[in-house]
This record gives C-alpha cells, sequence and structure tokens, in this order.
C-alpha cells in the first residue's frame, strides 16, 4: 500500500512539473529558474579542451641505433634487441664502441651461438674452451678486437649481453685491451712474428718459431733509436723469462695444443675468486693464468698444501729447477713418483743433483722417464750439470713447452700447426 502511495506522488510531481514551469515563465522565479539551467555562454566561446590520455612511457621498447662502424666481421645474435651503444677507448686510444644486448633466449644459447661464431669465422680466441665459466669471450681478428661479456640472467628470464670492440688505429699500433668497468687488467697479446727471432740460438729457434706461430708468445716492447719514443715487436729470445711470462705462457701453450680435448685443458682463474697470492691481486693482468694453474695445483700453493708459499714473485726470473717443476706434471698426467739425490743422480747423472730443491727433484726424476721427449734433453741438450737455480731464457721456456705428453703419446705444437694448415 506504502509502494503505491509512493508512485502516485512521484506520477503527480512528473504531471504537475512542466505546468508549474510554464506558469512561470514570465515570472522573476521562472526567469531565475531558467538562467539557472541555461548552459554556460563562457563555453561557447571557450570551448572546454579534452586532452588525450597520456601515453604511459616505457623505456625499455624503445631501441638503440646500431653504430655505422660496426664490423661486419663480429657475428650478430639473430634473437636479440640492441638496448644501448656508448663509445669507449682503449689503452693506446684506439676508439670503439659497447654495445648492449637483450635477448629471450638462455644465456647457454647466446655464450654457444657467439664461441662457435668466432671459431668459425678465423677470430683467435683467448679461451677457447666450451668449459670456460667465466661468462666472457675475448676474441681477435686482424686489427679488431672484441669482447662479449654475458651477464647474469634477469628474473623474467631475459637474457643481456655486452658487445665491445675495438680496432687498431694503425698496422704498427700495438694491440690493448679493451676497456672494461672491471678491475681485472688484461695480459699483453701473444704475436705470431717478432723482429728478432734471429738472435734466437739455431737449436731453440723452430721451437720458438711454432710456438709464435700459435700465438702462445707475447713480446717484450723495447724502445728503438728514432728519437721518438716508437717500440718494435721483440721477442728478446736470449732474456730471462719471468715467473708471469712464463706462467702465462705455460696456460696458453697447454690449452691451445689441446684445444680439442677440454678435459685436458686449464681453467683460468675467474675474477671472482679470492687471490691465493698475496702479490697478485686479481687486477694483476696474469692473475686469471697465475691463480688458475694454483687452483689446478700446477704451481706449489697454500692451496697444494704450502703453507709457507704465500709470495708468486711475478716479476722473478723462473729458474731450471721451476721451469720442470711446473711443466712435468702436465706432461706426465699422474703423481709424480718419489726420488731422491741419489736416484737422480743415477739416472741424469747431475753431479749437482742435492742442489736441486726437493720439491723439484720428483719432476726432474720424472722427465728423465719420458727418454728422448725429455723436456730437460730438448732444453738444454745433454748436461751433467743442471744448474738448478740458473735463470731460463725466453727462448728455452718456449722450447719447454712445445710438447706436452709422455713419450709414447704426447702432442706438439707443430703437430697442431701441421692439423691447422
Amino acid at each position: 500500500m506504502l509502494l503505491f502511495r509512493r508512485s502516485a506522488v512521484f506520477l503527480a510531481l512528473v504531471t504537475c512539473l512542466p505546468i508549474a514551469l510554464t506558469a512561470c515563465a514570465n515570472s522573476p522565479t521562472g526567469k531565475s529558474l531558467e538562467q539557472s539551467l541555461a548552459a554556460d555562454p563562457r563555453l561557447k566561446n571557450n570551448p572546454v579542451q579534452f586532452l588525450p590520455s597520456p601515453t604511459p612511457t616505457n623505456s625499455s621498447t624503445e631501441t638503440a641505433q646500431l653504430p655505422d662502424d660496426f664490423p661486419a666481421e663480429i657475428p650478430r645474435y639473430p634473437n636479440a634487441q640492441l638496448q644501448e651503444v656508448k663509445p669507449i677507448t682503449g689503452d693506446n686510444g684506439e676508439e670503439g664502441k659497447l654495445t648492449r644486448w637483450i635477448s629471450t633466449d638462455p644465456i647457454s644459447a647466446v655464450e654457444k651461438f657467439y664461441r662457435q661464431q668466432l671459431q668459425e669465422n678465423n677470430w683467435q680466441l683467448q679461451n677457447p674452451s666450451a668449459g670456460d665459466t667465466s661468462g666472457i669471450l675475448l676474441a681477435r681478428r686482424d686489427n679488431l678486437q672484441a669482447k662479449v661479456e654475458l651477464e647474469s640472467p634477469k628474473a623474467d628470464g631475459a637474457t643481456t649481453f655486452v658487445v665491445k670492440y675495438l680496432r687498431a688505429q694503425t698496422s704498427t699500433a700495438q694491440p690493448q685491451p679493451i676497456s672494461t668497468p672491471t678491475p681485472t687488467t688484461l695480459a699483453p697479446e701473444s704475436s705470431n712474428s717478432f723482429a728478432d727471432l734471429n738472435k734466437t740460438p739455431a737449436e731453440l729457434r723452430p721451437y720458438v718459431e711454432d710456438l709464435a706461430a700459435l700465438q702462445v708468445l707475447t713480446a717484450v716492447s723495447a724502445p728503438t733509436n728514432n728519437k721518438e719514443s716508437t717500440t718494435t715487436n721483440l721477442f728478446e729470445p736470449n732474456k730471462p723469462v719471468t715467473r708471469r711470462e712464463y706462467a702465462r705462457w705455460l696456460l696458453a701453450a697447454n690449452n691451445r695444443i689441446h684445444a680439442n680435448q677440454p678435459a685436458r685443458q686449464i681453467r683460468p682463474g675467474l675474477e671472482t675468486a679470492q687471490p691465493v697470492f698475496q702479490d697478485v691481486p686479481v687486477k694483476d693482468p696474469d692473475f686469471a693464468a697465475i691463480q688458475g694453474l694454483a687452483e689446478a695445483g700446477i704451481i706449489p700453493s697454500p692451496l697444494s698444501g704450502k703453507e709457507t708459499e704465500v709470495l708468486f714473485r711475478p716479476d722473478a726470473p723462473v729458474t731450471r729447477e721451476v721451469l720442470v717443476q711446473w711443466k712435468v706434471p702436465l706432461d706426465t698426467r699422474r703423481a709424480l713418483p718419489t726420488a731422491s739425490v741419489d736416484a737422480v743422480q743415477q739416472t741424469w747423472g747431475f753431479q749437482d743433483a742435492a742442489k736441486i730443491d726437493p720439491d723439484a727433484l720428483r719432476a726432474v726424476l720424472a722427465d728423465f722417464q719420458n727418454g728422448e721427449r725429455s723436456m730437460i734433453r730438448r732444453v738444454f741438450g745433454y748436461t751433467t750439470l743442471f744448474q738448478p737455480k740458473k735463470s731460463v731464457s725466453r727462448a728455452e721456456a718456449a722450447a719447454a713447452l712445445w710438447y706436452f705428453g709422455s713419450q709414447s703419446e704426447g702432442l706438439s705444437a707443430k703437430d697442431v700447426l701441421s692439423v691447422k694448415n
């Protein structure tokens, strides 16, 4: 009943309202009501401008422009989007670019693509092993240097990576490592040609030439006679080799001669590792080689139980006993035999066997078992004096690294070069 009454009242109001408005049209009250319901005349002259809805800014969708000088020799990952480009400068003034990319593919696919493409397109990889987990690929081709850095995957699973490149300005410019925000400094570039190989002793020169052809050896820059302080590509074969140089060459020679045998390669130390030696910090140019050899147990260190070996002395010369001690384990690939001064005297006939460090005696004895493949015979020829504390020349160090393996099974630098050619 109540609902019926309310409906009747509403109907009456609707019916009477037009009548009331008509009746009041000429009255002051009616005019006032009419004005209150009329449209604002200001809107006619100044209509409201309805602004379009702002478009959300999404910087991630913006793509950078590939540099005009991006080398055609550097492979481009097909399923990747360029996000950033900025200039970089090498340590020798070379100009280049840093390019940052993003891909929906897994990081393993990106790494495999670049490693395979660089190797197949005549790039010289500094870390050719597929087992390298550093996430960094360093490559060189003629006067062009490239560096691929694979970053940790994002939360959404996307893979980001950086491709840097530098091109030497002239053919005589010494190759320099690409500038990088990390504190790690790259070791000197290897070379396959030197200006002074004619100074190498004749019996050692073939070994030096083969190692140089494999780009294992590094040059020593020396001033020329010109008033301008230019440098030439010198090997200085008769100069003493330093411990850092020998460590660098040892790792490089082993890994390149065993390029097709990842299980025989030595993994370089990572820049995230705790330095083994107090005098070889992460920023040292040869940290990766020295750290890697120590972690593999090739170089004596606290990791191998030598608690007092906390200093590496990277710039000290390599002695004959150290030359043998570091290299022979990579020939035998097994535990070295027990040794004594008497055993070394009876086998080698060295008159000064008692002067050999006890830790090196085992390697010296094991090398005798290699017969004609013995490193001592290859480097020093026939001798009844080992002179364990005598410094080793750069040419002698190269000869020591020319062959890896036992008398019955092994590989030489010449073997690897013959396959490549």
